[in-house]
Order: structure tokens, then C-alpha cells, then sequence
């Protein structure tokens, strides 16, 4: 059988193929664009011989096709699912107030830390910043780590009475954590 031939077959069993393919897809539309792209497959297809049994070879082809296009839309929806599972949600973002006020907070902290002694400054930046331990901070610095304990509760203690006009809960901060446990 030739490529015109096979398609003539195509076109007689159209009513048959579509039937199939829209109970394998489970939906009529879905149906239709798998059978057009069958006909486009058939179209590009190059038969290198005769085809004994073209009705057959047609459901094969409806067959193959149903089910790589149910695959294709599952890893789609799973695809996806992925996606939209790993999205902020509109609710979960900041708005134009909150954001605001964090910047204008984040300023005074800034500002706070710029204005502090030198050797306070250091010390919380390497203890928060570079997440260094106290005692290494206190030997660098060549203090105690006790000496420590107190720069920082005091660079806390300064951060702390610069923003607290930004936050409600100011009283919860004032209880720092060092490597010992909760400072009050």
C-alpha cells in the first residue's frame, strides 16, 4: 500500500480513530488534535514497502499516540504542580507599607552600626555576620569572652533602642542568645 493509500484508509476510518483515541484521552477535543497530528505523522511518513494490514498499523499509530500524550500531560501537570508549589503566595508577600518600613528600619540599624565603637562594631559583625565563635572573636580582639558577651549585649541594647519605634514586640528582643544560653 502507498503513502496515498494508507491515507485514503485514514480518512475511511477517521469516525473509528476518533472514537478511539477520545476514549483513551478521555476528552473529544484532546481526540481531535491527536488526529490531526496523526495525519500530519502519516503525512511525513516514508513507506519503504507495502503495509499488509493498514487498519491495524493506523490503530497502532492512534494507540501510541493516546498514550504519549497522556505521559506528556502528566509530567506537565506534575511540572507544573512543581512550579506552582514552590511560588510565593501573594498573601505571603510583603506590601508596599511593610516594605517601607523595613527598608527605613534596616537604615537605622545601619546607622546604629556605623556609629558604634570600633571594637563593638567588629565584634558583632564577626559574630553575626561572619557567624564566628566568641571565644575566637575575644582572642582576635584580645579581650575575655566575657568581654565580648558585654560588646555585643551592648551593640544589641543600642540596634534595640534605635528600632524599636518599628517594631511592637520590642521587649521580646531584649532577649539575646549567646553560645551559653538566653542573656537577660
Amino acid at each position: 500500500m502507498t503513502e496515498s493509500g494508507l491515507k485514503a484508509v485514514f480518512l475511511e476510518m477517521r469516525p473509528q480513530l476518533l472514537r478511539l483515541l477520545a476514549a483513551r484521552l478521555g476528552d473529544r477535543d484532546e481526540a481531535e488534535d491527536a488526529l490531526q497530528d496523526m495525519w500530519f505523522r502519516i503525512d511525513q511518513l516514508v513507506v519503504t514497502g507495502p503495509i499488509g494490514q493498514p487498519s491495524a498499523f493506523l490503530y497502532r499509530i492512534a494507540a501510541n499516540l493516546a498514550t504519549d500524550r497522556r505521559i506528556a500531560g502528566q509530567r506537565r501537570m506534575a511540572r507544573d504542580t512543581g512550579w506552582v508549589d514552590v511560588q510565593v503566595a501573594a498573601e505571603d508577600l510583603p506590601d508596599a507599607e511593610r516594605v517601607l518600613m523595613g527598608r527605613e528600619k534596616l537604615a537605622a540599624v545601619e546607622a546604629v552600626i556605623a556609629e558604634m565603637p570600633e571594637r563593638m562594631r567588629s565584634a558583632l559583625r564577626l559574630f553575626r555576620f561572619e557567624e564566628r565563635p566568641q571565644r575566637d572573636i575575644a582572642t582576635q580582639l584580645g579581650i575575655t569572652v566575657s568581654g565580648v558577651e558585654k560588646l555585643l549585649r551592648r551593640a544589641y541594647k543600642q540596634i534595640s533602642d534605635a528600632t524599636t519605634q518599628f517594631d511592637a514586640g520590642a521587649a521580646d528582643r531584649n532577649r539575646l542568645i549567646d553560645e551559653r544560653g538566653p542573656l537577660t
